[in-house]
C-alpha cells in the first residue's frame, strides 16, 4: 500500500524460506525497530534507517536453521520494494545520490540512481568469511537485492579499509546517505528524466 503524499508502504512477504513484514516511512527521521534473528544485519539495517532518514519496522522470522542467506536476502527484496512504492511514480525527488562514508580506517564511496532499472556493482574486499551470523558475501548480495527491487542503479566502491565490521558499516551508511539524497523532494512537479518516466 503506497500512500504518495506520505511516501509510506508495507510489505508482507512469506515463502516457504522467510515470513517479513515491513514498514517504511521515506520522510521520517530514522526510527527504527527491527528484528531479523541475526544481530549484525539488525546492526546494519538499523545504520541504514538512521542515516537515511527512513523510518523502518522490519520483522523477519527465517530458516536460520539453514543458515542467513534467506534472511539476509528476503530482508533486501522487501525493503527494496517498500522503498520502490513510498516512492511512487518518483516525481519530484532529486534521483540521483552520492556519498563516501568513514569508519575510521575504512571509507566507502556509493552513488545511486533511482532510474527505474535494476543494477548493482559492488566492490567490498572482505578479508574473513563472516561477521557474527553474517556471511559477508551475504552482504554484498544485500546490495544486490535491494537493487533489484528497488529498481535503481547501485555502485559500492571501498576506497581502503582494514577491519571488516568498519567496512561493513561504512558500507551502509554510505547507501542511507547517498538513498537520502536521492529522495530527496525538490518541490517539482516533474519526473527527472528526459524520458518523463522512472
Amino acid at each position: 500500500m503506497n500512500k504518495q503524499s506520505e511516501r509510506t508502504a508495507s510489505v508482507a512477504r512469506q515463502t516457504c524460506e522467510t515470513k517479513i513484514e515491513l514498514t517504511v516511512s521515506l520522510d521520517g527521521n530514522g526510527k527504527n525497530e527491527i528484528q531479523t534473528g541475526l544481530g549484525f544485519l539488525d546492526h546494519m539495517l538499523a545504520a541504514l534507517s538512521r542515516h537515511s532518514g527512513i523510518d523502518l519496522t522490519l520483522h523477519c522470522a527465517g530458516d536460520l536453521e539453514v543458515d542467513d542467506h534467506h534472511t539476509v536476502e528476503d530482508c533486501a527484496l522487501a525493503l527494496g520494494q517498500a522503498i520502490d512504492e513510498a516512492l511512487g511514480k518518483r516525481v519530484g525527488i532529486v534521483r540521483f545520490g552520492q556519498a563516501y562514508a568513514p569508519l575510521d580506517e575504512s571509507l566507502v564511496r556509493t552513488v545511486i540512481d533511482l532510474s527505474g532499472r535494476p543494477g548493482a556493482w559492488i566492490v567490498l574486499p572482505f578479508r574473513t568469511d563472516r561477521l557474527g551470523a553474517v556471511a559477508t558475501e551475504n552482504l554484498v548480495h544485500f546490495f544486490r537485492s535491494i537493487a533489484t527491487t528497488m529498481r535503481a542503479t547501485i555502485h559500492v566502491d571501498c576506497i581502503r579499509s582494514e577491519n571488516d565490521h568498519h567496512l561493513a558499516e561504512a558500507a551502509f551508511k554510505s547507501l542511507a546517505i547517498a538513498l537520502r539524497m536521492a529522495i530527496f523532494r525538490t518541490g517539482t512537479a516533474e519526473v527527472p528524466s528526459t524520458k518523463g518516466v522512472l
